[in-house]
Formats: C-alpha cells, sequence, structure tokens
C-alpha cells in the first residue's frame, strides 16, 4: 500500500490516506507518485499539488524493515511518515513532527528537531542501574532522566524515588 498525506495551510498534514500500489502505474507500468496524486484530486477533489507521498517505514530518516530492524536505507523516503499536524518541508522533501520547544532547531539531515545544545548527557553506570531492576527480589530504585528546560535552554536531570 502506498500512502499520501493531504496537505493544508503551510503545508500541514491534515490527513493521511492509504492507496493501492496499482493506482500509481503510469504507462509504462513504473509506480509514479503524479498518477497517485491525480488519482486523489479526481476521487476527492483536492488539488493533485497538495497530495504528497509519505513512507510508512521511514523514521528520521531512517528507513525499517517490517520487524523493526533498519533495512536498505536507499528506500528511506522523505523523512518521516507523515502524520496529522506534521509539516512538509517541500525544499528539504521532508515530513517532521510538530517542534518541541521553541528553542530547537530543525535537523534536516534527520528529519527531527533537535536542542540547540545537542543531546543530553549520558546516564552514569550507576544511575542506569539504579533504573534497571535486576531481578524481582532486586527492583529498581530510581527513575533517572534528563528533562528539556526551555526557560534556562538546558538539560535538566530529573530523579524519582521508586518506592
Amino acid at each position: 500500500m502506498a500512502h499520501f498525506a493531504k496537505l493544508g495551510i503551510n503545508g500541514k498534514v491534515i490527513s493521511v490516506v492509504t492507496f493501492d500500489d496499482n493506482k500509481l502505474l503510469n504507462a509504462d507500468g513504473v509506480e509514479d507518485e503524479s498518477v497517485g496524486q491525480q488519482e486523489l484530486e479526481r476521487v476527492h477533489g483536492w488539488p493533485a499539488v497538495m497530495w504528497i507521498q509519505t513512507s510508512y517505514n521511514t523514521k528520521d530518516n531512517i528507513y525499517y524493515n517490517a520487524d523493526g530492524t533498519e533495512g536498505d536505507q536507499s528506500k528511506a523516503f522523505r523523512g518521516n511518515y507523515a502524520g496529522v499536524g506534521y509539516t512538509w518541508y517541500e525544499d528539504h522533501q521532508i515530513f517532521v513532527p510538530s517542534k518541541p520547544f521553541d528553542s530547537w532547531v530543525l535537523d534536516t539531515t534527520n528529519a527531527k528537531w533537535k536542542s540547540p545544545i545537542g543531546d543530553p548527557p549520558a546516564l552514569t553506570s550507576e544511575q542506569i542501574t539504579q533504573n534497571t531492576p535486576v531481578d524481582t527480589d532486586t527492583p529498581a530504585t530510581h527513575y533517572w532522566k534528563y528533562e528539556w528546560n526551555e526557560v534556562t535552554t538546558s538539560w535538566d536531570l530529573k530523579n524519582k524515588l521508586i518506592d
């Protein structure tokens, strides 16, 4: 099945539809996005240029097989599978989810938002050990994680004791 995102104002995705692959075939029997766009315009009345094909198997510009393993990266298509509320960035040919924080910047290579200072620091081995139950007799004692602080534009380390 093929998938197409229906675009609204400013490239916002307002719906995603599935589409029979056979309806994408051109006169030479080759899949062609424009054939699908024309058919969607005919069926739904929405202009063809407002239908953009998207890949169900692409996330953060990485193609995944049906079992969730990374697949043939030549199949990575348009950054992310489009979802309602995503934005189509035509200049970069990618779909991107909503911006999580005002300070975050778009990483067009990976089709995702990133903090202006990069990823949070790694948890220490002790924090990871405290987060992970060893067995049913030795449960996790803490829940450590980093949260973005938009006011200070920094990562805050949070620790929740588990009773």
